[in-house]
């Protein structure tokens, strides 16, 4: 598991939202409602709540800087 700042990735950010996965779930309605992700997958639901609460984005730092 990662900790502290997360390294930008820009072919990453771009090929998660043009992917056909995520095409067609969103054009077919399969979408789960907000906060229902430990139903669809659970062990990746976990990953991410412990993930995101032990890393940080180098924009979000920037932006608590600038304000």
């Amino acid at each position: 598991m990662k900790f502290g700042m997360r390294k930008p990735s820009l072919k990453k950010h771009i090929s998660a939202r043009t992917s056909l996965k995520r095409q067609v779930v969103h054009r077919a309605g399969l979408k789960m409602p907000r906060g229902w992700g430990w139903l669809r997958n659970p062990k990746r639901y976990v990953y991410n709540k412990v993930y995101n609460r032990t890393t940080f984005d180098v924009f979000s730092l920037i932006k608590k800087l600038f304000k």
